[in-house]
């Protein structure tokens, strides 16, 4: 999740993350810019994805903002939605989720011109695996109402150069209708480093069990900077996602409930929860923009 954070600091952070991921790209540093609400106030989180692009010094969560920490391994074929985002061969740059045959969502955060897409490995390894399926974004609509470096509206939808094969490994997730009631137990899945502040990636896809949190605990954590689109989760026990987890799925109940979006840096800071896209906020949109684009 984004954090907040000094420049002169994001720098030598992003410097050390592209280090540690040989990405070729910089790292998307935390949004510290003004964003849109009411109290004027600058947000004090950034998104959580891995990358960055060149011409521009705003960040979001397709960096490292957003990773799994003090997560479990997942069990094998467990979260088989679970997509990412690649540069290049191998290098991950945001975490994304597969709701249609021929169609993913992600942070709105994580476009990019051109970028690949896999489905259905478990490991950060570029080793092929049984069930693993590559896909070329031939599309990238982000919601019309997204505008960085606010949070608001933050989900993208990609479409794929063609339909996947269904298996065990690979297949969509339902969308949930109804949105997520405080005390809701849901599980956040990622690649993301696992630790804030260090970049430590694990080998496997990550798990992570949060508490959907109430509006009010969720405005009090970060004064200003949540609307509607938006949803807290996390517990007491200092776990959280992090860095490279941006555009991940928040499964609740066995539906999509939410996104990976942004937070405080570090993460896993006591009363101060993981932010995530509010997807039933967005039921309508989704499937209207999927039909006008089939």
């Amino acid at each position: 999740m984004a954090r907040v954070m000094h420049p002169w600091k994001w720098t030598i952070a992003t410097l050390i993350a592209t280090l540690a991921l040989g990405i070729s790209e910089p790292v998307l540093a935390d949004d510290v810019s003004a964003c849109d609400n009411p109290s004027g106030n600058r947000p004090s989180g950034a998104n959580r994805d891995l990358s960055r692009e060149s011409e521009s010094e705003e960040d979001s969560r397709s960096d490292s903002s957003s990773r799994i920490v003090n997560g479990s391994d997942c069990e094998k074929d467990k979260q088989p939605w679970q997509g990412a985002l690649l540069l290049g061969p191998n290098k991950l740059y945001c975490g994304a989720v597969l709701i249609n045959p021929q169609w993913l969502l992600t942070a709105a955060h994580c476009r990019k011109p051109v970028f690949r897409i896999r489905l259905g490995h478990h490991s950060m390894s570029p080793v092929y695996e049984s069930g693993q399926q590559m896909f070329q974004g031939i599309k990238s609509i982000p919601h019309p109402g997204y505008s960085h470096p606010g949070h608001s509206n933050d989900l993208m939808l990609i479409k794929m150069n063609r339909k996947i094969r269904g298996s065990h490994s690979v297949k969509p997730i339902k969308i949930a209708s109804s949105c997520p009631a405080p005390g809701t137990r849901c599980t956040v899945s990622g690649w993301g480093t696992t630790s804030s502040s260090h970049n430590n990636f694990p080998k496997v896809l990550q798990c992570l069990n949060v508490t959907v949190l109430s509006e009010e605990r969720c405005r009090n954590s970060y004064p200003g900077q949540i609307d509607k689109t938006m949803f807290c989760a996390g517990d007491e026990e200092g776990r959280d996602s992090c860095q490279g987890d941006s555009g991940g799925p928040v499964v609740c109940n066995g539906q999509l409930q939410g996104l990976v979006s942004w937070g405080d840096f570090p993460c896993a800071q006591p009363n101060r929860p993981g932010v995530y896209t509010n997807i039933c906020k967005f039921v309508k949109w989704i499937e209207d923009t999927i039909k006008s684009n089939s």
